[in-house]
């Protein structure tokens, strides 16, 4: 008995823990359960995708950055939207797209809207909290650790940036 209650107040701590921007549930375009609270603590790159896009080419750097400093902790997820017309139909004609044409390993999510009133929920405080909506496919959002902390760049802005490398080495050194 006092196993389980221990068990529920660790579980209740850990709820409690995750910062409200990262309270945020989905499935990976194969289906598999995502929580981004678990990933409370480290750095996180959010950008939104399709495949169809000039700005695709992005996802081999998107995916050297996560090779690189997945270990250290940074987590890298994509959101494929079809908010700008670029986006294949469905999550497993995405999936493929992406690991046979980029080899992304990093975790994709289901397709979503990023923007507007039917845009998923953590695109809305994502928003909010860097006071800018994705103007195209590739937008990016740099979470810091405290989960509270939120740099936008456009879609012009490369991934493996200096500015966007710089943040995410000095937080994995803390």
């Amino acid at each position: 008995m006092r196993i389980l209650a221990l068990l529920a107040f660790c579980s209740s701590m850990s709820l409690a823990a995750c910062p409200p921007l990262l309270d945020y549930q989905s499935k990976t375009l194969k289906g598999e359960a995502f929580d981004l609270c678990s990933y409370s603590g480290k750095p996180i790159l959010v950008v939104n995708t399709a495949s169809k896009c000039g700005f695709t080419p992005q996802f081999e750097k998107l995916e050297k950055i996560y090779a690189k400093y997945k270990e250290q902790g940074l987590l890298v997820v994509g959101f494929p939207s079809n908010d700008f017309k670029q986006e294949l139909t469905d999550n497993k004609e995405i999936g493929d797209f992406c690991r046979l044409t980029y080899f992304v390993k990093f975790p994709m999510l289901e397709k979503s809207s990023v923007r507007g009133s039917n845009a998923n929920p953590l695109f809305q405080r994502l928003s909010r909290a860097s006071d800018t909506t994705p103007k195209w496919n590739f937008y990016k959002y740099l979470i810091a650790p405290d989960g509270k902390t939120v740099s936008a760049y456009s879609s012009l802005t490369e991934p493996d940036d200096k500015e966007i490398i710089a943040k995410i080495e000095s937080w994995l050194k803390k």
